[in-house]
């Protein structure tokens, strides 16, 4: 598909939607850009270690609920600027996890578990502070009766587990190396959850910086990690990825990535960013053309290195 379709079928206001990727590592920008263009509202968003993509998507209005372990653009911004001024004026519900109980729910989503059992936060403010009101779990039919339970292990009465809900995800969105038509996915380099979001959610949106035959993954079937059973969508989108990096292809864009936190910073300065960059192209093709191909080629990692050696960070 187009990505105006995919976004257009499988994103609808109110959804639960989940992010790939790390926070500066394979982020689907073009497609959070897209839904951004779209105006979807309301979105419920999961994303454990999430970047700018959401910061950006934040900053635009579109997300109601964000359930998160963390959110920045690592080595530029500390705290997504806009995910911070949201939750300070309340503009947004938030409730965080610690980032390897995050990873956790996505697994036993993609199990299909309607709940698990951890330790991993016992003994933290996590388990007593709670970023979304008890009152609007119990109210929200999106959201599960409770954030947490505490309770005895009942395979063991003289041990507290903590139980946590799993997430029900509409749709997860991850940008991919390299993808077939059939949905059939490879990817360079870590993984991160990507694999567990889309197994688990009930669609799945992929784009793809190469789209190549079914015939040529089949040749090196161990190099797969996602089936084609899992993927709804498939969207041609070289560049996707950018400003993040995206292994084997392209480092990170450290001046675009300094040029927002710049903009970030403030609310004027953040609506003229988005105009230009978002609502001033219509597509991501022309955002690539807006980039230019002399720039974007500079961003290309040297074979050997997995990164751009001397690349200009700022």
């Amino acid at each position: 598909m187009i990505m105006q379709e995919a976004i257009n079928k499988y994103v609808h206001d109110g959804d639960c939607i989940a992010l790939g990727g790390f926070v500066t590592n394979r982020k689907p920008y073009a497609a959070a850009c897209e839904i951004i263009r779209q105006g979807k509202k309301d979105l419920y968003v999961q994303s454990g270690a999430a970047g700018g993509d959401v910061d950006m998507m934040i900053g635009a209005g579109l997300v109601k609920v964000l359930f998160v372990s963390y959110l920045a653009n690592s080595g530029f911004t500390q705290v997504g600027r806009r995910f911070r001024n949201a939750v300070e004026q309340g503009k947004i519900l938030f409730e965080d996890y610690s980032l390897d109980v995050h990873c956790v729910l996505f697994h036993a989503a993609a199990l299909g578990l309607p709940f698990i059992a951890v330790k991993n936060m016992l003994g933290s403010s996590l388990i007593d502070k709670w970023g979304i009101p008890a009152e609007v779990y119990k109210s929200d039919p999106k959201l599960p009766p409770f954030k947490l339970k505490v309770d005895t292990n009942p395979f063991n009465p003289d041990e507290q587990v903590c139980y946590l809900p799993v997430p029900k995800i509409d749709t997860a969105i991850i940008h991919v190396q390299k993808a077939a038509p059939d949905g059939t996915c490879r990817i360079d380099g870590s993984l991160y959850g990507d694999m567990d979001i889309s197994m688990a959610a009930t669609n799945c949106i992929v784009t793809c910086e190469e789209l190549v035959s079914p015939q040529m993954l089949r040749a090196e079937p161990w190099r797969n990690q996602l089936p084609n059973i899992a993927v709804d969508a498939v969207v041609h989108a070289p560049y996707g990825a950018h400003p993040s990096q995206c292994a084997n292809c392209y480092d990170y864009d450290g001046v675009y990535l300094r040029k927002y936190d710049k903009a970030s910073k403030d609310d004027q300065l953040f609506k003229e960013f988005i105009d230009e960059w978002i609502y001033g192209v219509e597509d991501h093709n022309e955002y690539v053309d807006k980039l230019g191909v002399a720039y974007l080629n500079g961003l290309h990692v040297t074979p050997g290195f997995g990164f751009k050696p001397g690349l200009k960070r700022s």
